[in-house]
């Protein structure tokens, strides 16, 4: 057994190295499947299997880690890593996904050692003179991406931040600095933040996988933009995703089998409003996991999908479960176990679950917990996942099944210089010296400064605020009234320079310019939390103000009139008149503006 060992720098925390080494002790179960030892210091796990290598470099970062203003610096690191690999036969990667990177190859030991070697040499000593052609060709495959059906999902239950940016674009990409990329990779691919796992039955002879020393980064915690679940958001025409976080088990894994079979029986064989009807379990982080279901609907039968997806999760969730469909999906995930060369195939598994701290099974302790997972088990993951579900539903509302609408609007606005829409006369932008607001017929969208996650810059002056809970304004000088280059300046001052991220000027014709006043488009709306919500507006906010000052332009009008006619041969009667006529007025002002914006008057 080769092992190649550097002790950690005196400076460094040593006890995350230890508690690395200790996790990989817990591997000692798995002797006879799984080998295990540390390669300079990288906690290594291999198994043989017939033919080439397959080699797996994984560390504990991913999009997750980042933030607004640097997402895709660790798809950056990535792709720096892997150039001086140029053209080659060999069949190499690599990926970043929420939580890490995985960088991967497949060919006879001097390739596979020539590979990891090369990768950790750049990792060292990234080339930084290809930071911006690497930051172009991100800009370039992002481009050619599609936004699926569930791309917005993470960004309504985490917002702008966290498990929320794989919804975003990668913004550091415009923005991020040599020295920003150099010590993201010093400090999140070291040594202690890594595993290795190679299919082969000895550790190849050459390799050198020295890195930084560093420590085992614990996965992010998650925030929440949900205050009421089970909630619903309305998406695209043809589409219903369900989403939910549970715990991490066995009987959580099996319900995500017999879901997906319950929703291809009701929606597509007995209903036949579906094609595609299907779930899907994968792990967040060391505790919880991701449920996905999804099923199509042609435009004529999405109410009625709609409708048997809710009936088919209500009768999971009363436990109305059959043994056939139990043992049908243990059967399925027993099945995964029955392959040659066991070992090496679940080197992956057991790599990542190293990484982010889950419990490592063997197979023989997961057959017993699949035997004994029952209906009952699998009615309580049922309740656990609607309880915490997120709905997006193709058509109607979803309340009648009991879900609350997901926030499209922000519980309060702020108080600051008023900028009517130049568009639309019933919408108003609000900067304030706490954040900016837009009031639209619907509602209002906040963005605070203090919770901003990223502010795009414009040479133009437009500036585009994206709060931590993902909603977003854009303030557009052109589109609203006397927003001036001192009003742009305060939200310069205010908004933290790490969340502003500058982009390039604009042709002439790009700058958008007013249209002709029309009833306002949410798909184009310059606020909320996504620009492809098709929602109709509802009406102002109702509040408490509101109603007090409606009743009084309401009732003040005939005690005037009352007045005037009782004193008209008064001489200063008509001076009492216009007094009152004036009171009325701003009392109607002060209810439209307590309408739209929260506030009786235009704050300063």
């Amino acid at each position: 057994m080769t092992t190649h060992e550097h002790p950690p720098a005196p400076e460094v925390d040593a006890r995350p190295h230890r508690d690395a080494l200790d996790a990989l002790d817990a591997l000692d179960a798995l002797d006879g499947i799984v080998r295990h030892t540390t390669v300079d210091g990288i906690p290594t796990l291999y198994a043989p299997r017939p033919g080439e290598i397959t080699a797996g470099l994984a560390f504990r970062v991913g999009h997750a880690d980042e933030t607004l203003p640097t997402a895709g610096i660790t798809h950056l690191v990535e792709h720096l890593a892997l150039f001086h690999l140029g053209l080659s036969d060999l069949h190499y990667n690599g990926a970043t996904a929420s939580t890490y990177t995985l960088f991967h190859v497949t060919g006879d030991e001097r390739e596979v050692v020539t590979y990891l070697n090369s990768v950790c040499a750049a990792l060292r000593d990234l080339p930084m003179d290809r930071l911006e052609t690497e930051k172009e060709i991100l800009r370039t495959e992002a481009s050619s991406r599609g936004q699926g059906p569930m791309s917005q999902m993470p960004l309504w239950r985490y917002g702008a931040q966290g498990y929320g940016l794989s919804s975003y674009d990668e913004l550091g990409t415009r923005s991020l600095t040599a020295d920003q990329v150099r010590h993201w990779a010093e400090t999140r691919f070291t040594r202690d933040n890594a595993v290795l796992f190679l299919t082969t039955d000895h550790v190849p002879d050459g390799l050198d996988l020295t890195l930084p020393a560093g420590r085992r980064l614990p996965t992010p915690a998650p925030s929440s933009t949900l205050p009421v679940t089970p909630a619903y958001l309305r998406g695209e025409d043809g589409h219903l995703v369900f989403t939910s976080v549970v715990r991490r088990s066995t009987a959580a894994a099996v319900f995500a089998e017999v879901l997906g079979r319950a929703l291809f029986q009701d929606l597509r064989q007995k209903g036949g409003y579906s094609y595609s009807a299907e779930a899907d379990y994968s792990s967040r982080d060391a505790d919880f996991a991701t449920l996905t279901a999804y099923a199509d609907a042609l435009p004529q039968k999405q109410d009625a999908a709609v409708g048997g997806f809710v009936d088919a999760f209500a009768r999971l969730r009363a436990g109305r479960i059959e043994q056939a469909e139990l043992e049908s999906a243990r059967g399925k995930l027993l099945k995964r176990y029955d392959v040659p060369d066991l070992g090496a195939a679940l080197l992956p598994s057991y790599a990542l679950s190293l990484l982010t701290g889950h419990r490592i099974l063997t197979p023989e302790q997961h057959r017993v917990e699949l035997r004994a997972v029952g209906i009952d088990d699998l009615r309580e993951v049922a309740r656990e996942a609607w309880d915490g579900g997120l709905l997006q539903v193709p058509a109607r509302g979803a309340e009648w099944a009991g879900l609350t609408p997901a926030p499209r609007f922000s519980p309060s606005g702020v108080s600051g210089t008023l900028h009517p829409s130049l568009e639309d006369d019933d919408v108003t932008l609000i900067i304030g010296e706490t954040g900016v607001t837009l009031s639209t017929p619907g509602g209002l969208v906040t963005v605070r400064y203090d919770a901003c996650a990223a502010m795009t810059t414009r040479p133009d002056g437009a500036r585009c605020l994206t709060g931590l809970d993902g909603f977003r304004i854009a303030v557009e000088p052109t589109l609203f009234g006397d927003v001036t280059a001192e009003r742009i300046a305060v939200l310069d001052k205010a908004v933290p320079a790490a969340a502003v991220v500058p982009l390039p000027g604009r042709p002439a014709e790009e700058i958008p310019r007013p249209r002709e006043r029309t009833a306002p488009d949410p798909r184009t709306t310059t606020a909320g939390r996504k620009q492809s919500d098709n929602r109709k507006p509802t009406a102002g906010r109702v509040t408490g103000p509101f109603l007090r000052v409606a009743v009084l332009a309401t009732l003040w009008p005939p005690l005037l009139i009352t007045l005037v006619v009782n004193g008209i041969h008064e001489p200063s009667m008509s001076f009492g008149a216009i007094a009152g006529f004036a009171l009325e007025f701003l009392l109607i002002r002060a209810a439209r503006n307590l309408y739209r914006t929260g506030q009786p008057t235009t704050p300063q």
